[in-house]
């Protein structure tokens, strides 16, 4: 029995991503918001129309990931070819915190101390 990923075939992942394994991981985040910046185009391949079709207005790669079916790895490697064409435009979040405004790691360790004494 062939090992199976999210209901595909590893050949049918292969061609959909052109034989590429992995997409560059600084450049996209699961919870990156994608946006259509055209619509479908003739002769496109269909996870990328689909994907256009989807993004009229934000959604994350997971989400996107999810809606076809597809692993998020691989969904990445598609919204790269996208976002080198110009189709669509990637907003990563920002931290809505800076490091200096997280809370003192000795205060959270007494914290946690007197949790586990209650």
């Amino acid at each position: 029995m062939s090992p199976r990923f999210d209901g595909e075939e590893p050949d049918r992942l292969y061609t959909v991503t052109g034989g590429r394994s992995h997409a560059d991981e600084n450049r996209l985040d699961i919870v990156t918001l994608i946006v259509s910046e055209s619509g479908p185009e003739p002769g496109m391949q269909s996870e990328h129309a689909k994907i256009l079709a989807m993004c009229t207005g934000p959604l994350s790669v997971v989400e996107i990931s999810a809606e076809l079916g597809l692993p998020v790895t691989i969904v990445k490697i598609l919204l790269a070819d996208l976002l080198d064409t110009g189709h669509v435009t990637a907003r990563t979040p920002v931290p809505t915190f800076r490091r200096s405004q997280l809370p003192d790691v000795e205060l959270l360790k007494q914290v946690l101390i007197g949790l586990q004494n209650l």
